[in-house]
């Protein structure tokens, strides 16, 4: 009986050393950490990400205002930065949230664009302030996009006619 004991002693302790935690062969892999895309449109990021959009804005912005004081002959040294900022504007990787505010600027740039080329080819006056009033229609539309997307209200201030008490 102690013959038996021993054996199957011996063999309870062989199985229960074979169920070890660690194979004797096989290589650990470690498991890779757990990585997170940020969403680009939270509120954490959003302010961030519309700033990068309207940095190109403003650039364009401050170019158009120099077209606006240049003389017609002297446009064609102002159209290729304009150009290059709607190229940039273009190019630029946005998040989905940002997608209709970057659909309305590169509309607005493109206008711009166009209609100073329709004035330094010397077109239709009538066509040439179409493109003005489209371009300042698509400038408020951006505008307003932002707010909303910054959670800003915008007032919009009328002028009070004149010989009104």
């Amino acid at each position: 009986m102690k013959k038996n004991f021993f054996l199957a002693w011996m063999f309870f302790t062989i199985l229960i050393s074979a169920c070890g935690d660690k194979p004797l062969t096989a290589t650990e892999t470690p498991t890779p950490a757990a990585t997170s895309t940020p969403d680009l449109c939270s509120e954490a990021y959003l302010p961030d990400e519309v700033a990068k959009v309207n940095k190109l804005m403003r650039e364009f912005d401050d170019y158009s205002a120099l077209a606006s004081n240049t003389p017609q002959s002297q446009l064609v040294t102002v159209i290729p930065e304009l150009q290059r900022v709607l190229r940039d504007a273009e190019d630029q990787v946005v998040p989905p949230c940002l997608l209709g505010l970057k659909e309305i600027q590169i509309n607005h740039m493109t206008v711009v664009v166009q209609t100073l080329l329709a004035f330094v080819g010397s077109s239709d006056a009538n066509l040439v302030n179409e493109g003005i009033s489209k371009s300042r229609e698509l400038h408020a539309q951006y505008d307003i996009e932002m707010a909303r997307l910054l959670g800003i209200t915008l007032t919009v201030s009328t002028p009070v006619p004149t010989g009104t008490p």
